[in-house]
């Protein structure tokens, strides 16, 4: 029931009494998510960073984008949903599409508002439904285990733990060393702080083992404190000189997909969390938290940052009493004052946002229990994906090798009747750009 025309400015636009919540209680549980999430301010400079991005422009780019995304969610759809440039899809722009394709930076940037652009499209005209139940269930977990696998050899190279080797591809790192000793005890205790549910768990691990760095001089302190940096070098620096190529539309095509798959299922898993989901099952407003996150990605890639998601650690805010938009409100007010921290971002050195990086490929390993391990024709498609990612230093390819393996081993056994015509044309996609190049 909608508040009435004499409720505050708040419960008119919220309606907080309908939602058993309150001003306090909504403000409190903004802080509680910003404070899960803050991480990604220090890492996605970092990880965008090695694809030749520069790191302050970035770093406003990440607060401003989450701030963005997360009003629109705020005022769009009422729920206490944040958002932020994604795990895993800001490793593919880095490592795949620009370290590994040959993208330029600003191309990897044009790539991801083409996908933002078509999530608006397809979360408007109600085609999500579809895309989605096209996909394999155990293909969509494989994905997500996938990308945590690709996140955790990232983490280890950054950390130093896992090194090249001309004879074994990969080979351990020097364990004695400082990097990778407080890059392990970071994950250590940030995997700890979160296990016992401390608010800021892995943020505060990322701080406390930057401080345990500064004796062996590993931490080039930049302050505290200071103006934002110009964000004219990535402002409007789309470039579209690769869109006629088939490469540029395989990259689109996979980063629509994991954005995709991430957002439905953080959306139901955290409204679910907070009692939001009707009789049904369903969440009411799907489209309109939808295009908040699709349209984020387009303000994100204008900004010069990778696909902005929703972010899973809304549950905890969600935990603490959040129930509506006022708490995203509260994040998006956080993140326009984190802006204020840029040089504290530069500070933290590589091993201890490799921590955190590391902690994160954990917890998106955990798709992996869900699959179907008794069929072996659902269960070598997913590893092909997921065992892909990390092999092929490229979640395109491991998503690709998914596909085109889930289809041939289904018709190989005789059971073409389990394939959706989505699944088959996804394949034929991957099939033709292996063969083709």
């Amino acid at each position: 029931m909608p508040a009435s025309p004499s409720a505050g400015p708040l419960e008119r636009l919220f309606d907080l009494k309908a939602h058993g919540t309150s001003v306090r209680t909504e403000i409190l549980a903004g802080f509680t998510t910003f404070l899960t999430m803050a991480y990604i301010l220090f890492v996605n400079p970092q990880i965008l960073g090695a694809a030749g991005m520069p790191q302050g422009p970035v770093f406003v780019a990440t607060a401003l984008a989450a701030m963005a995304g997360t009003l629109i969610m705020a005022f769009a759809a009422n729920y206490p949903i944040a958002l932020a440039p994604g795990m895993g899809l800001n490793a593919f722009f880095a490592f795949t599409v620009v370290l590994a394709d040959g993208f330029t930076w600003q191309e990897a940037l044009a790539a991801v508002f083409c996908s933002g652009v078509i999530f608006v499209v397809i979360s408007s005209i109600g085609l999500r439904k579809a895309i989605i139940e096209a996909i394999p269930d155990n293909l969509k977990r494989a994905i997500s285990a996938g990308i945590g696998l690709f996140l955790g050899i990232i983490a280890m190279e950054n950390a130093g733990i896992v090194v090249d080797s001309s004879a074994t591809l990969v080979t351990a790192g020097d364990f004695a060393t400082a990097p990778v000793i407080l890059a392990l005890v970071g994950f250590a205790l940030i995997a700890a702080l979160n296990a016992v549910g401390i608010v800021g768990g892995t943020i505060i691990g990322i701080l406390v083992v930057t401080v345990l760095g500064l004796p062996f001089g590993l931490v080039d302190f930049q302050g505290v404190v200071s103006l934002p940096p110009d964000p004219t070098p990535t402002l409007f620096a789309l470039d579209f000189s690769k869109i006629a190529s088939g490469t540029f539309w395989i990259v689109v095509f996979s980063l629509l997909l994991v954005d995709l798959f991430d957002t439905a299922g953080t959306l139901i898993g955290v409204s679910s969390r907070a009692g939001l989901l009707d009789k049904e099952g369903k969440l009411p407003r799907m489209k309109q938290a939808l295009f908040a996150d699709s349209s984020a990605t387009v303000i994100g890639s204008l900004l010069g940052t990778s696909n902005t998601t929703s972010y899973v650690e809304s549950a905890t805010g969600v935990a603490a009493g959040g129930r509506t938009g006022l708490t995203s409100v509260t994040v998006a007010v956080l993140f326009v004052l984190a802006l204020l921290f840029s040089p504290l971002a530069a500070t933290i050195p590589s091993y201890a946002t490799a921590s955190a990086l590391l902690f994160v490929a954990t917890i998106m390993l955990q798709g992996l229990a869900d699959i179907d391990w008794k069929d072996p024709t659902e269960v070598a498609p997913a590893a092909m994906c997921a065992i892909g990612m990390p092999f092929t230093y490229s979640i395109s390819e491991g998503i690709g090798l998914g596909f085109v393996t889930y289809v041939l081993v289904k018709l190989f056994a005789g059971r073409p009747g389990d394939l959706s015509i989505g699944a088959v044309a996804v394949a034929i996609v991957f099939g033709a750009f292996f063969v083709i190049g």
